[in-house]
């Protein structure tokens, strides 16, 4: 394929097409690596339009403030879009470059590379948006569309795949004197017209120079994702003080709270359901159900437990499941008045 031709239309049309999101307004690099973190398993629209990007920057306006925050600071920051080693990660990057780089982000791709958690998607990412250097991305969007511009059936997720890949993205980038800009555009057209299902074909800038026949088959995958079917049992405790809660302990989400586990000792013979929920987390579908905590059932919980005053439960950072569990409990509760 002509790499020059190519990255010339997909230019001339993003300058002309692309949307302005805020991340796109700045050259900041930080800025840009908040929006990375966010996007990543994040819908853009959940980040928009639920205020996240905005009110992380409000509250964590570069490294420096990010660095020194508290970690239940950031998991509330963060509350509602999951994942949240993204967050801790984020703020272990941004303790390396205060510490090390003087709160100043690195300029140079090895640099970036460096850094921890960051991989070659983000270091193109920051490289390119930032900073206008010739380095190239590939994220589910660019890998679908360079896929289908080859008619490559090469698995995405072989080692082969990956490389052909990274070399396309590469070759396309370094021809083009505006980097930011071609790798918007390989986003861009991913997102709107070369989209998963029925791809906007007619309306493709690159259209004469896509080879694709069948665009729907592509890209292919080696590896499918299995959803598995788990089952959380949970129990609801609440009195005029408050409510108990767990905070989790895990390595998915460790330090927030949640309803706590039904004990062991009542999983033979579970208690009275009072709430049933499916929600659904990479590659699992959970049922969460919620019991009724039989009053005469002596319990003796861990020190990881405890009873949160009505008041402070907001302030808590929950996974979003618990949180829409507990406001539904909540809102049928006799105590609600008394918060």
């Amino acid at each position: 394929m002509s790499a020059p031709l190519i990255s010339a239309a997909l230019v001339s049309w993003f300058r002309q097409n692309g949307r302005d999101y805020p991340w796109r307004q700045t050259r900041d690099a930080y800025a840009i690596l908040v929006s990375e973190i966010m996007l990543q398993q994040t819908q853009i629209s959940t980040v928009l339009d639920r205020g996240y990007y905005a009110r992380w920057l409000a509250l964590f306006p570069d490294f420096a403030t990010l660095a020194a925050a508290s970690e239940s600071e950031i998991l509330k920051a963060w509350e509602g879009l999951g994942y949240y080693r993204r967050a801790r990660n984020l703020q272990k990057l941004a303790q390396v470059v205060v510490t090390e780089h003087g709160g100043v982000f690195p300029t140079d791709p090895a640099a970036i590379r460096a850094l921890p958690g960051i991989g070659p998607y983000t270091a193109g990412a920051i490289s390119s948006f930032a900073y206008g250097l010739a380095e190239p991305i590939v994220d589910g969007n660019v890998a679908r569309v360079l896929s289908r511009l080859d008619n490559d059936a090469t698995p995405i997720d072989s080692t082969t795949g990956s490389k052909r890949l990274w070399e396309r993205a590469t070759e396309l980038v370094q021809a083009t004197e505006d980097p930011r800009s071609l790798n918007s555009a390989l986003m861009e057209l991913g997102q709107t017209i070369c989209k998963p299902t029925q791809p906007l074909c007619p309306q493709c800038p690159v259209k004469k120079h896509c080879r694709a026949t069948d665009p729907t088959s592509l890209p292919v995958k080696s590896n499918k994702t299995q959803m598995t079917e788990v089952t959380e049992r949970v129990v609801f405790i609440q009195t005029a003080e408050g409510v108990l809660l767990e905070q989790e302990t895990g390595a998915r989400r460790t330090g927030l709270w949640k309803l706590p586990a039904l004990p062991e000792n009542l999983a033979a013979s579970p208690p009275p359901v009072l709430l049933k929920m499916n929600y659904g987390i990479t590659r699992y579908k959970v049922t969460l159900w919620v019991h009724e905590f039989p009053a005469t059932a002596p319990q003796v919980w861990p020190d990881n437990h405890r009873l949160i005053p009505h008041r402070d439960l907001a302030t808590l950072a929950m996974p979003s499941p618990y949180r829409k569990a507990l406001d539904k409990l909540l809102a049928h509760s006799a105590f609600t008045l008394m918060a």
